[in-house]
């Protein structure tokens, strides 16, 4: 995904997180292990803006939306991607032991799906004596329960973790939980932790026990089961590492204890009896092993937690001389750098009168002094720093930038920064890989990494203030070089400097994500001449109208955020400019309702049907962005644009060409329409002809195509050859 993120920097401790996102500082938990291998695909995922603290812990969301360990992102499966037999009536209308069965029967994808519920259907499955009946079928299910799937117990689980979500987002008309509840969820877990079968080391056992131990935050029982926790870092071994659900709901502990510091019963119960502290530093002490392989961030996880209590004066006492060994024990730099990064912004943020005493005293410059050795220069508004970079990475990425710089401007036809922007500088930080990323970006910058790179803008206004994008080298592409989310984030910054008044919350006061987000992947895919076959493949689904787009905001999954908002700015850039030029007016002058006005009364639904035809054009493989070369020699082409109406005699040739710069992945010719019989030859070293060309596309007839991969900066020369004599031919290239 071309995307990463745009957010302001994370507040240094900003609480409970948004729902189904770790919170992002100080060091929120490395995300677990991952299912899959990370691979080169689309978006990562947007997280919260340093919400304001809650009352109370949001419970964590569906249990589907898994934030991997390599920084991606599984999402949640949506209602359209499950069974089409789940439906809400199924829930809403029964109770007691019907409610049961029905639970019992359905899939955990379509349990998932009740996580999404509101209104009336909330309340219907998820009120009080619903959520009652299902914990004590977890009660009476536990004692035969036979470490599996087989009697339904993950989906009643699933589904209690389900009601207390629904019900903290939507406490009206779901109604208040009280102690029926809260003596039947005791009950329930009780019993599940009690079964000897929830010990068993199999996926088919973790697919539950997983669940479970969410659900002992999600029900705010951290203190009761803390027992639980520390014998789940106990029994911990070896044997774990086959079992992806074994390994989350290990790592689920650390969800637990982290959020556990906003329950003062957990509190209270650690102050009493530290064992868990202990249990945290045995943990990592005896693990060390894990770090710098796929179960690093068990380890990491735990120092981290273990440092999370020095926040409580009384525990301190305990904690330092443990926080302290897991230092001695790890290094800033090396295969055991996550658990020093983690320990020491623990001991940075919540004992730094002490920093002396762990080695952590200004932390910050410590670790940039260390990790990041390489400064460079790209010109007056470009540094990078960088972990490692050769002279060819730094001055081909300093190439890149400054072209698409260029790239931007023609785009947006801007009149220079927006008033009062002194963001006239952006550092790129570029670490070395996604686990280093990970390691280090939010003990530095404040940051959540559970991400594919993030931007961050400040306030433009202040003196000062320094733009950054936060970024890493996609090691999954080597040997290839390739800094992820370069394009999509340096838009971003030039987005943000030329095109929105403000600051990013005066950016987004209204629904203005479809811009920011759409925009930056159709720069970042138009510049490298890319085509953005995820975001085609959503073409053809017609899922949104245009007009309901204009209403994206952050908290739409990421395929609208990302992919629609592609669709819907290309298709508003090349097909009404005008308007866009109106809209953009606005947003640099700061008016946001009058954009606002023009996009949703304006404009409204005007557009629709075009859309959909539009939509249809770009699924079939046209978006119709190819438009007459403006040049006025006609033998020049150029990016994305056609010569019409060729034609020649028998024999004869039509010479055409164009000038690619540097970095270009790809060039597509293609020749169409017309009469007659015109072959089609291509050279990148001189004219090209018949006996003298680099590739060539012939046969009866005027539908050719030719792609060149990583062709040369320099001329490139196209000819149209008369096999027969031909007319009313168009030549297109798109790059």
């Amino acid at each position: 995904m071309g995307a990463g993120l745009l957010a302001q920097p994370a507040a240094a401790l900003s609480g409970a997180s948004a729902p189904a996102a770790r919170t992002a500082a100080p060091g929120g938990q490395d995300a677990g292990p991952a299912p899959t291998a990370q691979t080169a695909t689309a978006d990562s995922a947007h997280v919260g803006k340093g919400r304001q603290k809650p009352s109370r812990i949001p419970p964590l969301a569906a249990s589907k939306d898994v934030l991997r360990q390599d920084g991606g992102k599984q999402s949640a499966k949506k209602p359209a991607d499950v069974a089409a037999a789940c439906d809400a009536s199924d829930f809403t209308g029964r109770t007691g032991n019907a409610l049961v069965r029905q639970i019992k029967a359905s899939t955990t994808d379509c349990v998932n799906t009740l996580f999404e519920l509101t209104g009336s259907d909330a309340r219907g499955a998820f009120r009080e004596a619903q959520m009652t009946s299902v914990a004590y079928a977890v009660r009476d299910g536990s004692a035969s329960y036979p470490g599996d799937s087989s009697t339904g117990m993950p989906q009643l689980v699933l589904y209690l973790r389900a009601g207390y979500y629904v019900q903290y987002y939507n406490p009206d008309a779901v109604g208040a939980y009280g102690d029926a509840l809260r003596t039947a969820i005791r009950s329930g877990l009780d019993a599940f932790f009690a079964s000897p079968r929830s010990r068993d080391v199999t996926d088919a056992n973790g697919e539950t026990l997983a669940e479970a131990v969410t659900l002992i935050d999600s029900a705010e029982e951290n203190a009761r089961y803390i027992h639980v926790l520390r014998r789940l870092l106990a029994d911990y071994d070896a044997s774990w590492n086959a079992s992806w659900p074994m390994l989350n709901a290990v790592n689920n502990v650390y969800t637990v204890t982290f959020r556990g510091h906003q329950v003062p019963e957990f509190v209270t119960a650690v102050r009493a009896d530290p064992g868990l502290v202990d249990s945290l530093y045995r943990f990592a002490s005896d693990h060390l092993a894990l770090l710098g392989t796929g179960q690093s961030y068990l380890t990491s996880n735990a120092g981290r937690e273990l440092g999370r209590f020095l926040q409580h004066p009384a525990l301190r006492a305990e904690v330092r001389p443990l926080a302290s060994g897991l230092l001695d024990a790890s290094s800033i730099t090396g295969a055991t750098a996550p658990l020093w990064v983690g320990v020491a912004e623990m001991t940075d943020y919540y004992d730094r009168s002490n920093c002396s005493y762990y080695g952590t005293c200004d932390l910050q410059a410590q670790l940039a002094r260390a990790v990041l050795p390489v400064t460079h220069a790209c010109g007056p508004a470009i540094i990078i720093r960088a972990q490692q970079m050769t002279s060819g990475e730094l001055s081909a990425s300093c190439a890149g930038l400054r072209e698409q710089d260029a790239h931007f401007h023609e785009a947006v036809m801007d009149d220079g920064p927006v008033a009062g922007d002194r963001n006239d500088t952006i550092e790129v930080v570029v670490f070395d890989s996604s686990t280093d990323y990970q390691t280090y970006a939010g003990a530095m910058y404040g940051i959540d990494t559970n991400n594919g790179g993030m931007y961050l803008e400040g306030d433009p206004a202040a003196a000062g203030n320094q733009a950054r994008f936060i970024a890493y080298e996609a090691e999954w592409l080597r040997p290839d070089f390739r800094i992820w989310n370069l394009n999509h984030e340096y838009t971003h910054y030039l987005d943000g400097r030329f095109d929105m008044y403000g600051d990013f919350a005066a950016n987004v006061a209204t629904p203005t994500i479809w811009w920011i987000e759409g925009f930056a992947e159709y720069l970042s895919y138009s510049y490298r001449g890319i085509v953005y076959d995820e975001a085609m493949a959503e073409a053809g689904k017609g899922t949104y109208a245009l007009s309901t787009l204009f209403d994206t905001t952050y908290s739409h999954d990421t395929t609208r955020v990302y992919r629609w908002g592609y669709l819907a700015v290309r298709y508003m850039l090349e097909r009404h400019p005008a308007d866009m030029a109106t809209v953009l007016g606005h947003y640099r002058s700061g008016d946001w309702n009058a954009a606002r006005d023009h996009l949703t009364r304006t404009i409204g639904t005007r557009y629709d049907a075009d859309w959909y035809a539009w939509l249809a054009g770009c699924a079939a493989g046209d978006c119709g962005a190819v438009t007459e070369c403006a040049a006025p020699d006609t033998r020049v082409l150029d990016r994305d644009c056609r010569r019409g109406n060729r034609s020649g005699a028998a024999g004869a040739d039509d010479y055409l060409y164009l000038y690619l710069p540097s970095g270009v992945p790809q060039l597509k010719i293609t020749v169409s329409g017309g009469t007659g019989d015109a072959d089609l030859y291509y050279s990148d070293s001189g004219w090209a002809t018949r006996t003298s060309h680099t590739s060539s596309s012939t046969g009866a007839g005027n539908s050719h195509t030719l792609t060149v991969t990583d062709p040369p900066a320099g001329y490139h020369y196209v000819t149209l050859h008369g096999a027969e004599s031909f007319s009313g031919v168009t030549v297109a290239t798109r790059y």
